[in-house]
Parts: C-alpha cells; structure tokens; sequence
C-alpha cells in the first residue's frame, strides 16, 4: 500500500465510521493490542484478504488518535503473525495525519489449499476464524471440513454406506448403466464385476456409495431421511404470509427418490404452482402460451442444488429447499461454492466438482450435460423470458439461486438493482422506499448491505445510510455513540420526518 493509499483509507474511514469486510481499525495509541489473532485468521482465510489500520480509536467515533511506537508496533504484530499457521506474512506502511503517526497491515488471503489460517496457541478447532462484515466469528465444524475436504481430495460421494448393499438398488437401472460403460470400453469389460463396480464408484469396499444409492436406490432416503427436497408454495413474499383466508401454504411437498426421480418431481411442483402468460405478438396476433419462468433454468437449477450440494456428515440432515413466493422463487442447496469457484466466476470459469462420481452418474441418468453450462442456460432462459438475470448467493450454509417473475427490484423483501435499471427510471427512489420500509425494524449496516445484496457496508453506509440520516427519514439507536458495532439504523415515522 502507498501512503497515499493509506492517508485515502484513514480518511474514508473517520467519514463513514466504520469498518467493513476487508478493513478492522485498532486504536494501539498505549500500545499493540494483545490478541490480533482472530483478525489475523479471518483475513487470511478470504480470498481478498484484508488491512488493519492502528491508529484509529473506533471507542472515539473513529477519530484518528496515533500509534504508540511505528518501529515497535511493527516488530510485536510481526510476532503475533508468526504465532499463526501457517505463519502470515504482513506488509506494513506508515503515513502521518494531522501530525499523528498512522500504521497499516496489509494481511494476504493464503492459498485454498492452506486453508484454515488459525492461532496456534488455540488449535485449528478453536483458532480458526472467517470474517463476516465487520466481525471475526469462529469457523463452524462445517467449515473446517470444507477446508479440509477440497485439500485433502475427500468426496463425499464416494464414502460407502454400509447399511446398504448392491441388492437394494434397482437391478434394471443399474445394470443398463454399466453396459453402456463396457460398451464404451472394451478392455473394461473384461474385468469381475466386482472390480467394475468399484471402478465405476458404484460400490467402496463392497458396500454401495453414496453416489450409487442417490442415483440407482430403491429407496435413498430410507438410509439418508434428510436428502430429499422440500418445496412450499407461499400467498406472499415471505415464509409466514397467509392469505385473506389464512392458509400459510398453497402446496406443501415432500419429494423423494432418487436425484432424477427428485428432480422430475420438484419440476412438475413447480410447474403447477406456476401461473401461466398469454403473449401476444403484436404483428401476427398469434397468441403463445408462457410459464411465469422458463422450465430449462428451473431445471438446471434443480439438478445443480441435488448434483452439486454437500453431502457430508454436517449436512446430510438437511434437504433441499424450494419457495415459491409470489414475487420469485428460490432454490436452495446445503453447503457453500466448492473449491475455488466465487460467485462472480460462475458461468465463466471451470468450477472444481464436488461430486464426481455423483455427477458422472447422473449425466447419463438425468441427462444433466456436467459441462458447466447450467449457470449459461439459466441467464439466457431467463432473457429470453424477458426476466431479470438469476441472482446467485454464497451463504456460509448453503447456496442459492433466486428467480424473479417480474423486472421488479423486490427479491426477499430486499430492493436487487436490475442491470437494465441501472441510473435510470424510478429505481433510486423505489430502492429509497423499500429500504425505508425494511427500517421499520432497526438495522444494523450488515443487514441494510444484505438487503440491498451489496458487499460493502462503507459504500452503504456513504450512499444510502448518511442521506437517509441527513434527510431525516433514518435515527440512530446510540446517536451518543454514531460508530458503534451495535449501531442500528431505524426509519422516523411519517410525522417526524423532515420535508
């Protein structure tokens, strides 16, 4: 960093007062705080990795207050760096402000395969940390054994259940399955079955894989209760709205089977809580018939949540997920982006598979392509239909793919930015408005950033929280105390709202 760039982010910081996913203040003016070792770890474990500021006492409404001794406070966060694992490696810069002595850490993101960072006076258990908002919080066994599991090669799918055995899948199903195999491979065939099987990861150590039971299973889910899909039709935009005769679900399904008979059934649920559209071509009068979204993105979006879910032990009691509200639909699938993959690059990039044996399995089966293009065939069905692109979300727990009927901003309660909106028509003022409406409940900055489905909480903060105080519509809960991590931002009623 410059110290250009360091004065710049001093400066951004004492005017929004506060700090943000990649960015932790200290004040460290009596001395280096003691326990760095949380921040270090979540910086370390995201991909764009993060700068903590010294010098600035956030206690003080972020005013900027000076280090102690640059030289020393270098030589003592060094040694706290060093008692991680692995160790991190900072980078270091001074500037001065207003006289006082300023100092930043630029802390790396470390490799995928590195991964957790963690103290190591706590263990990898207890040491390890992720960085949500503006907070460090412990990494959840979950999320531990995701670290683990893409290091370490692990694929849940081909674990062995061993309650099972090759008797309880369909003989029929399975046995066309491996002909085509030792059709397509001469030399194959003419190994014992038994070997085929196992090379086939349709059977580990002789008990049927997991990947086996899901697609070739009589009955999957009398082993896996959990690994199912469970879909809810909702009279309105939230789970919990009824309608003007009080009925909370249109349609309530448990759906089971395997991952194609799932995934043709949680099809035929949506399409008969669908409502349909009369177009019209104008120059022909010919008149079509359309569903309220495309059938091929609901079923891309299926089959990737049943293919490329998490199966491991931390996630096998819970399903897959389907609402539909009124307003949109969603679709989620248990367990975060696998790999390296982010969100930006999905559609774009070659994800690393999960799944493996699953997904080779259900290619044939299912018809699913396994060739990356479920994310493409989603945006294009959804332009073709005139809808605005699918929203993806990487949650710490889970993914997911969120369809909206309508060129309406409103997803979840949440204002999303249509691209074909943007600068443009109403949609400040609508995206003003239902922030508005979503303060009725005071909001921390984390919260208002999520519901306007924006990372950065400063960005939030400048351009829609300082407007919306300055204007009047918004208060604070601690107006003694404007920086605080527990501020909440809440709307003024109509009547004491500034004109």
């Amino acid at each position: 960093m410059l110290v250009s760039e360091l004065i710049n982010l001093v400066r951004k910081i004492c005017r929004q007062k506060s700090e943000e996913q990649t960015v932790e203040v200290t004040a460290a003016q009596k001395g280096v705080p003691t326990r760095l070792y949380d921040t270090l770890s979540s910086f370390s474990n995201q991909d764009q990795g993060g700068v903590i500021v010294f010098g600035i006492d956030e206690k003080s409404d972020f005013k900027v207050v000076g280090v102690y001794d640059p030289q020393d406070l270098q030589k003592k966060v060094t040694e706290q760096c060093n008692q991680m694992e692995p160790p991190v490696r900072a980078l270091f810069t001074l500037a001065e402000i207003n006289g006082l002595p300023v100092c930043s850490a630029e802390i790396p993101g470390i490799e995928l395969a590195e991964r957790p960072c963690f103290y190591k006076g706590t263990g990898r258990v207890k040491g390890s940390y992720i960085r949500v908002g503006d907070a460090d919080l412990p990494m959840t066994d979950y999320e531990l054994y995701s670290f683990e599991a893409y290091r370490k090669h692990l694929h849940d799918d081909e674990r062995p259940v061993n309650r099972a055995s090759v008797g309880t899948l369909d003989t029929q199903e399975l046995n066309t399955y491996v002909e085509i195999q030792r059709n397509n491979r001469p030399g194959f065939s003419k190994l014992p079955e038994e070997l085929q099987y196992e090379m086939l990861n349709i059977t580990n150590s002789g008990a049927p894989t997991l990947a086996a039971v899901m697609n070739f299973g009589v009955y999957p889910q009398g082993y896996f209760p959990q690994l199912c899909i469970t879909a809810v039709s909702v009279p309105g935009t939230e789970i919990g709205d009824v309608s003007g005769s009080g009925v909370r679900f249109l349609d309530n399904s448990r759906i089971e089977g395997t991952i194609l008979q799932m995934s043709e059934e949680a099809l035929k649920f949506c399409i008969r809580n669908m409502k349909n559209r009369t177009i019209i071509d104008p120059k022909t009068g010919q008149r079509t018939d359309r569903t309220e979204y495309p059938v091929d993105a609901i079923r891309e979006a299926v089959l990737n949540a049943l293919i490329h879910r998490d199966y491991s032990i931390y996630t096998e009691g819970t399903p897959v997920q389907i609402d539909m509200f009124s307003d949109r639909m969603e679709i989620h699938s248990p367990g975060c982006l696998y790999g390296r993959m982010s969100v930006e690059q999905l559609g774009y990039a070659r994800p690393d598979l999960r799944n493996p044996a699953l997904a080779v399995m259900a290619e044939m089966l299912t018809g699913a392509e396994n060739r990356y293009s479920g994310i493409p065939t989603m945006r294009r069905a959804m332009a073709e239909f005139n809808l605005p692109e699918p929203i993806f979300e990487n949650r710490r727990n889970e993914f997911v793919v969120i369809f909206r009927n309508t060129k309406n901003n409103t997803v979840h309660g949440q204002l999303r930015k249509s691209p074909d909106q943007d600068g443009g028509g109403n949609s400040a003022r609508d995206r003003e408005a239902g922030l508005l409406a979503y303060c009725q409940v005071p909001r921390s900055r984390q919260e208002i950033a999520d519901f306007l489905h924006l990372r950065t909480t400063s960005y939030v903060v400048s351009e829609y929280i300082k407007p919306l105080l300055e204007s009047g519509r918004l208060a604070l809960t601690l107006p003694e105390k404007p920086g605080s991590r527990n501020q909440k931002f809440y709307t003024v009623p109509d009547e004491n709202t500034s004109e």
